[in-house]
């Protein structure tokens, strides 16, 4: 069975009489990722956060197919069973957003507001995905072969991170990537890349529950991928951080928290 693939890692913080918030981290991060944003919010929800494949203490017992998003959303859709919640709102980062789409438009009677930061309905053509998947494959075969904190600061060169460099808690942010098994982070790039995940734009018009989309000021790639997503659905709302890259929650995880919150009020 598809429930006993997965070993979920999780936590809970506030409590459990309140409304329940599901928060699903990017790529290298882990259950502790939204941390900042967590300790702003439990007051008035209960936050369940928890390490996707590939990432942090979770297990996956079986070959790498189930590091794969349908695999993973399915193994999510159980997890919520177990621990008998029926509905919760869902928020999701980057790789953790794009997961966090899929299960809203696959499973939507199980999440009541969905919160997007920095995300995106995949690819749009065949090609497209073809050639990404081919550059995921090599980031991933680099995981295998390089130095983990070599890979780190490649990875962090990109000019989609440059305003979270110039963050003077940049460096803690690395010490935690560094608790990853790189191994384990190339299943995932295997398996839960842009590429490989199945493109989602076609489905954004079949939406059914609210969404808040949030991108910073400087992220001008994901500010384009989500004013099309929000003409696409008429469900959804954008929300652009000022000051923000890419990684909002950790760059003003105040203003982050105040979205959440009047979003899910």
């Amino acid at each position: 069975m598809l429930c006993d693939k997965f070993k979920f890692h999780y936590s809970f913080s506030g409590h459990r009489d309140k409304p329940l918030i599901l928060f699903l981290h990017g790529f290298m991060g882990d259950s502790n990722e939204f941390n900042e944003v967590i300790s702003l919010l439990s007051e008035k929800f209960c936050c369940l956060a928890v390490d996707l494949p590939g990432h942090g203490r979770t297990k996956v017992i079986g070959d790498n197919g189930y590091y794969s998003m349908q695999n993973t959303a399915h193994g999510l859709i159980n997890l919520l069973d177990n621990l008998n919640i029926e509905i919760c709102s869902l928020i999701g980062y980057s790789m953790g957003g794009r997961l966090a789409l899929y299960l809203n438009l696959h499973f939507p009677q199980r999440f009541s507001r969905v919160v997007l930061e920095s995300a995106s309905p995949g690819l749009k053509t065949k090609r497209d995905q073809a050639e990404r998947i081919q550059r995921d494959l090599e980031l991933a075969h680099q995981l295998e072969i390089i130095d983990f904190p070599v890979f780190l600061l490649k990875w962090y060169s990109q000019p989609l991170f440059a305003s979270l460099n110039k963050h003077s808690n940049f460096n803690v942010m690395l010490e935690k990537r560094l608790q990853n098994n790189p191994l384990e982070l190339a299943k995932s790039l295997r398996g839960l890349s842009t590429g490989q995940q199945p493109s989602l734009w076609d489905k954004l018009k079949n939406n059914q529950n609210h969404l808040l989309l949030l991108v910073g000021e400087y992220d001008e790639k994901f500010r384009a991928i989500n004013s099309e997503m929000v003409r696409l659905c008429e469900s959804a709302q954008l929300k652009i951080i000022s000051n923000c890259g890419h990684n909002i929650h950790f760059e003003n995880p105040k203003e982050f928290a105040l979205n959440l919150q009047s979003f899910l009020s």
